[in-house]
């Protein structure tokens, strides 16, 4: 018997899914849990698994297309099996949704654009951006206007045809996202920058020593680890960087969750969440980090798991970058950049006060703090605290 692949739920809240892309087509064979397309919510990419073997005997979701939980995406079944029509299967239901649709295509003036079936994303972008549906032209089921429509026409309402090597690169939700989220956190907050340098001489020593014995547990021993391992205390003795800015004041949060940035290459940032980082060991940090930036990248993180987070941290560095002004992640009150660590000339005191030059890996921790919050002071205390704990490293 068919087996029907719906839109999965991702969490408290999500009522709707990009449908990004089908990785199997009709006819294809398939593999229970096997990745049978690509979603997209705002937070996060996904792969929707098979729930069944089979062959992909029929796809009802179209590409770049908005679907609502539960709804039937495909069906899942024997070469040449009928999709079930019986009253009691999934089918029907989506035979009958087709059905209304369907109805209501019929009721529309022939070319009534302005009485296309609009889904509730669709209408919203419309309304939003003062489209005039005159000026749109559907590429969906019976001439429905798609989310994808309304995208095409915003990047190209204007342009003219261009020559040479100019193209429009069509956006991801995901970059979209992005997108809107800085720009809203920028309106919102007053960011400001304070930089700091420090000396990562013990923390390369220690590294060094337990890399290899991290390394037999198939563990990888990044210095983001000692970054997040420095920053958690740092915000539990400063508990107003550890806070977001409401209506009432300032709500400070009890639970330390650092937001680690993950880049996915040219599709962007994303920002799984280390939960009660304070409470972590450097190895069940180190296990954190790499569960987590490995699921992000092949897409397998939950929705659940880039919520909540009080802080975020972004190693710049990893790309050569020495220091940067990173945008905060509403509604947090700041973000860590922590650059390349680079050998450099240090000026050195001994303990009877002589100075003498010699050669450190330094690092510069670039905080970026909302000045409604804090004031100057009180981020450098703060950032003091971090390049303290990293310049006197002590864990065993």
């Amino acid at each position: 018997m068919a087996t029907a692949v719906t839109a999965p739920s991702m969490g408290e809240g999500i009522e709707e899914l990009s449908l990004v892309r089908w990785l199997k087509r009709e006819g294809e064979a398939v593999k229970e849990f096997e990745p049978i397309a690509e979603l997209e919510t705002d937070k996060v990419a996904t792969e929707l698994p098979s729930p069944a073997d089979g062959v992909v005997i029929k796809i009802i979701g179209e590409e770049d297309s908005v679907v609502r939980v539960g709804e039937i995406l495909a069906w899942i079944g024997e070469p040449g099996e009928e999709v079930p029509q019986d009253r009691d299967s999934p089918g029907k239901a989506a035979k009958e949704q087709i059905q209304i649709i369907k109805q209501d295509d019929k009721k529309k003036p022939e070319g009534g654009k302005k009485d296309a079936f609009l889904s509730p994303l669709v209408r919203k972008m419309l309304q939003e951006h003062a489209i005039d549906l005159s000026a749109m032209v559907g590429t969906g089921k019976s001439g429905r206007i798609t989310k994808q429509d309304v995208l095409t026409y915003l990047e190209t309402k204007g342009k003219s045809t261009s020559s040479g090597s100019e193209r429009i690169e069509k956006l991801s939700s995901m970059r979209r996202t992005i997108a809107e989220r800085m720009t809203e956190s920028l309106r919102t907050s007053a960011h400001v920058l304070t930089v700091m340098e420090a000396d990562m001489t013990r923390v390369m020593t220690h590294r060094k020593t337990h890399k290899p014995i991290f390394a037999e547990s198939g563990l990888r021993l990044t210095f983001t680890a000692y970054f997040i391992h420095a920053l958690a205390p740092a915000l539990k003795a400063y508990p107003r960087a550890n806070s977001s800015w409401i209506e009432e004041g300032l709500l400070i949060h009890a639970d330390v969750n650092i937001g680690m940035a993950v880049s996915l290459g040219e599709e962007g940032l994303i920002v799984p969440v280390i939960r009660l980082a304070d409470t972590l060991s450097l190895r069940e940090i180190a296990h954190k980090i790499e569960d987590l930036a490995t699921r992000a990248r092949s897409k397998k993180l939950k929705p659940e798991e880039v919520r909540n987070g009080t802080f975020s941290l972004t190693n710049h560095g990893l790309s050569g970058s020495l220091f940067a002004t990173p945008i905060i992640t509403q509604p947090q009150v700041g973000i860590l950049g922590t650059g390349r660590i680079q050998k450099r000339a240090v000026v050195i005191s001994d303990e009877t006060g002589n100075d003498a030059l010699a050669i450190h890996p330094m690092v510069y921790l670039s905080y970026v703090f909302d000045h409604r919050v804090l004031d100057g002071e009180g981020a450098d205390n703060f950032l003091n605290e971090i390049k303290n704990r990293l310049e006197n490293w002590e864990q065993p």
